[in-house]
């Protein structure tokens, strides 16, 4: 039988492809929007994607992981699964396009963007045709068809980067050729660009599940739904307050930062910076597109709870080495922003280790799915979304994005450590504690001596200002710092008689 520790490494690579390549990409898009965008514009297009991520959580209603359960279930049909989990997503993204269309004018003008109709109508769309995709998305992974969800996210991701390409470099210079695209987007390009290009990605993405749609047999068992709204409802209830909890900073901004009259550019800086951390957003991601199925394969095994507890300190590691390669490299990795967008950097130490507890967090809350007791997930998120806006409205009005940023530390680390007490009652894992905090703090003391090796040698070393020599001798000195903190995690992970 195959290791399953390389089993799940292998899928997560799979599924990694299109989501590195997604990342990547926006990553890369970075710098024409940071250019061609003013810090106002491209605030305005960070508060449209917090209002598409939370709307997605809604009208997915919790099926997706509700599939993997049911799929897996004893004396249970897949296909009905799968068709009825359709049947009943189609429906409510339906339902919610078309209001979106009928009051499209009124709700661009409630958000202050009067004349942007047009735009309120394509998140309408990007989020009908997410939601419906994202149940045959779901159906690919309990099929393990890796290959072919990669193939179809990388279509999208592929046709998402045309149409940017397409808008921002060449449709300005070329207006009087492509003039019936004046019907759909401006003559000067803004925000509304970067929504109309996710548009027409999902449009093709849909497109592409022709075939698949063709298999379903659109019926809805409506017993089997019952059953299945049991169950995900609570995790789309749960899941809610968690994207909000991740999005409601971007939301808050209009309401409390330190200036009023320009918020849109203080939450144009804050998510450049936050851009910086996506690497790590990068691998948490693709971890859990293979984790999930993953770990519900493996409940009924008898060694699992040992399984679940040794991917956790892999992982551990892995963020670790993610944490510190983007932070000794930042120099480096900063001049991917417009130079107008490079004063919140100093955010992105506490955003990365953010996300680094995110990940963690979500294996230690693998334990409300496996065990059922999904009602439980809601309390915890909810602790963590009162955490969040708690420190941003107290802190937010005189700290500005510094106050979001630390507010999403403080919330997932009080909801890391709840969950963690709730699993070991509930779901028992055998987590060596004493390996992973080692981890993180091997992690931390190489962060702490670069500070003070740079402080003591290359102080005044930076890019632009100094000869190469110095600048290389410093990036030399951090890449040894990585190279130590991977010798000590490995040594902590397979030193067996020590830190149980």
């Amino acid at each position: 039988m195959a290791n399953p520790l390389k089993q799940l490494a292998g899928q997560t690579v799979i599924y990694g492809l299109s989501t590195i390549l997604a990342r990547i990409i926006n990553f890369l898009f970075v710098p024409i929007y940071t250019r061609v965008l003013s810090p106002e514009s491209y605030g305005v297009v960070t508060e449209f994607m917090a209002y598409i991520a939370v709307l997605q959580v809604v009208l997915v209603l919790g099926l997706e992981t509700g599939c993997f359960r049911f799929a897996n279930k004893e004396g249970v049909d897949p296909k009905k699964v799968y068709s009825s989990a359709f049947v009943t997503v189609f429906g409510v993204s339906a339902s919610f396009l078309a209001l979106m269309i009928a009051f499209a004018g009124p709700i661009a003008s409630w958000l202050g963007y009067e004349g942007y109709g047009s735009c309120i109508m394509y998140m309408g769309g990007i989020l009908a045709l997410d939601a419906v995709t994202a149940i045959l998305f779901a159906k690919l992974r309990q099929e393990n068809k890796a290959m072919k969800f990669a193939i179809f996210k990388t279509v999208k991701i592929i046709t998402e980067t045309a149409a940017n390409l397409f808008l921002f470099l060449w449709f300005p210079k070329n207006v009087d050729s492509c003039r019936w695209l004046l019907t759909f987007i401006p003559q000067t390009p803004d925000f509304s660009y970067v929504i109309f290009a996710i548009f027409i990605s999902c449009v093709v993405c849909g497109l592409l599940f022709i075939p698949d749609f063709a298999k379903l047999s659109f019926r809805l068992d409506r017993k089997l739904m019952k059953q299945m709204l049991a169950y995900s409802l609570p995790l789309m209830v749960a899941a809610l307050p968690g994207i909000v909890n991740d999005f409601l900073d971007r939301i808050l901004f209009r309401f409390f930062d330190t200036n009023a009259d320009a918020w849109r550019s203080s939450l144009g800086l804050y998510q450049a910076a936050v851009k910086l951390a996506v690497i790590m957003n990068l691998f948490i991601q693709m971890f859990r597109y293979a984790a999930e199925p993953f770990f519900f394969r493996r409940a009924k095994d008898k060694d699992s709870p040992a399984l679940y507890a040794s991917v956790q300190e892999y992982f551990t590691v892995f963020c670790g080495l993610v944490f510190l390669g983007v932070i000794l490299y930042i120099d480096i990795i900063a001049l991917i922003l417009g130079p107008q967008f490079r004063a919140a950097v100093g955010i992105v130490p506490i955003m990365l280790l953010s996300y680094m507890l995110l990940g963690m967090l979500f294996n230690v809350s693998m334990w409300y799915k496996l065990s059922g007791k999904t009602n439980m997930a809601i309390w915890i998120t909810l602790a963590g979304l009162a955490v969040t806006a708690v420190v941003i409205v107290i802190f937010m009005p005189k700290y500005s994005y510094w106050a979001a940023a630390y507010g999403h530390l403080a919330s997932y680390v009080v909801m890391f450590i709840i969950s963690s007490v709730l699993g070991a009652k509930y779901y028992p894992i055998p987590y060596r504690w004493g390996r992973i905090f080692g981890i993180m703090a091997a992690m931390g003391l190489i962060y702490a001596g670069s500070l003070v090796i740079d402080g003591l040698f290359f102080a005044d070393v930076a890019i632009g200002t100094t000869s190469a020599g110095p600048l290389v001798a410093k990036l030399g000195v951090h890449t040894l710092l990585i190279i130590a903190y991977a010798a000590v995690s490995i040594y902590i992970i397979r030193k067996r008689s020590i830190l149980r």
